[in-house]
């Protein structure tokens, strides 16, 4: 038969530590609780939390027992309970000694820390911290020690970089960013911090080596100053790409400013008619002239109002109702339909795989932008020109930024999850922990493959 003291060192997972007692009791509010008293082998009672070396004892054990949490055992609550005392490390300096079933600065055991970590993967902090019957934030500190133990060196992240992409995403409300790097050979986060611009990534390239820069060949990211500056200084010789999303998304702001001004146009014309025209008392006529232009100015301007989804959308997934409003606009507006048709060139162009033919098919673009007399498109003609380059790049190395908007959906849902953070750092440890390759073992299972890419 199994000892009472063998059965608890066997549950507490650990095999360098005594096991003295245990004893049942339960608390004011009627929750049972076991308290187990260990203490760590003679050989190891005085090593370093850290460095894991023997080092000289500091002072004499704490006359008051320090306390840790353990997984519950059912529905009962598991105590550790055992008279701390300090050590003098050469290389850390006075520290809490070592104990086996914990790791350093915590005050819950090894198996605690990381099932509260493998939890926040998958559920809400919120469900976490009831469950596991922790405060909010100490979920924060859990799943910071569970990472620093699954991935002790993060800067190994940061070796063999061939292509990244960069970009920023919104965290909260008030223009609050963290700036994000993705390795698009394994879709993993490499790199994250708080704000955005280039101070905040020059502090990325600047940690790195010069071996590590010179592995770096492509990054791709949207039209940033900010991002090509960096690029230009720290890896002149990489190859940069401007993402084909973000230049569809800038012809389609570029397009919807069109669409903008020509409703404008439609409603003041539909309101001077009003003014010319105003209704007399009485039921209106419907042979009226006057009343019938009246009504087709409104209806004309309420279509161009409502015309944005069509005019966004690809012509060859357009339904047979927005195939009829964009005819519509064709018909009754020569300026939004031609700016709808170099909205729809630009689209189709990116698409193409021969560089060459991207790169006659972008010139005859260029020129049509600028000779198009719409000043939003004169603009954009702007724009393009001075990304002419990185687009063609992106065109040519089939590069672009799907990856990392990815993983921006990812922190946007971890974000979500959490109902928003207040510590940035437990955000951003999420997120290492979150997107990238890492398992969080847990207690008493099979070791599992690492994510694929």
């Amino acid at each position: 038969m199994v000892s009472t003291n063998t059965l608890c060192k066997k549950l507490l997972n650990v095999k360098s530590a005594v096991v003295e007692g245990c004893d049942f009791y339960s608390d004011q509010d009627g929750v049972n609780h076991i308290r187990i008293h260990a203490r760590p082998n003679r050989w190891h009672e005085d090593d370093c939390p850290f460095c894991h070396k023997r080092c000289k004892r500091y002072d004499k054990k704490n006359p008051h027992p320090r306390i840790w949490r353990g997984l519950d055992w059912g529905g009962t609550l598991v105590d550790v309970s055992y008279d701390t005392h300090r050590i003098e490390c050469p290389e850390h300096g006075v520290v809490v000694a070592d104990v086996p079933w914990a790791y350093p600065n915590s005050g819950f055991t090894k198996d605690f820390d990381l099932t509260v970590g493998w939890l926040a993967v998958y559920l809400p902090r919120s469900v976490v911290s009831e469950y596991m019957r922790i405060d909010w934030e100490t979920v924060g500190r859990c799943v910071h020690r569970t990472l620093n133990v699954i991935e002790p060196e993060r800067s190994k992240r940061l070796d063999n970089l061939v292509n990244i992409g960069i970009d920023e995403t919104s965290y909260k409300k008030g223009h609050k960013y963290i700036t994000v790097i993705v390795n698009h050979d394994t879709n993993t986060v490499v790199w994250a911090a708080q704000g955005h611009g280039k101070t905040v990534l020059e502090s990325f390239y600047r940690q790195l080596s010069e071996e590590q820069l010179a592995s770096i060949k492509v990054v791709t990211g949207d039209g940033a100053k900010w991002i090509t500056d960096c690029v230009n200084e720290f890896t002149p010789d990489c190859e940069r790409c401007v993402d084909q999303f973000h230049v569809v998304q800038w012809a389609m702001e570029t397009l919807d400013e069109v669409r903008r001004d020509v409703w404008r146009e439609a409603y003041n014309e539909a309101q001077q008619l009003a003014k010319e025209h105003p209704r007399k008392p009485g039921r209106p006529k419907k042979s009226n002239p006057e009343t019938a232009i009246l009504r087709d100015a409104k209806a004309k301007a309420e279509k161009i109002k409502n015309s944005a989804y069509a005019l966004g959308k690809a012509a060859e997934n357009l339904t047979e109702k927005q195939r009829l409003r964009v005819e519509m606009i064709a018909e009754s507006n020569d300026r939004l339909y031609r700016a709808y048709r170099m909205k729809e060139m630009l689209r189709l162009l990116l698409k193409l795989k021969d560089v060459e033919e991207a790169k006659t098919t972008l010139q005859r673009w260029l020129w049509w932008a600028s000779h198009s007399r719409i000043p939003a498109f004169k603009e954009l003609y702007k724009k393009i020109k001075r990304h002419k380059a990185h687009i063609l790049n992106a065109i040519r190395l089939g590069m672009s930024n799907a990856r990392i908007e990815a993983t921006n959906n990812k922190i946007k849902l971890i974000v979500r999850k959490a109902y928003g953070f207040r510590n940035i750092q437990n955000m951003l440890d999420m997120v290492y922990l979150v997107c990238s390759d890492l398992r969080v073992p847990l207690p008493n299972r099979k070791p599992m493959r690492a994510k694929s890419a």
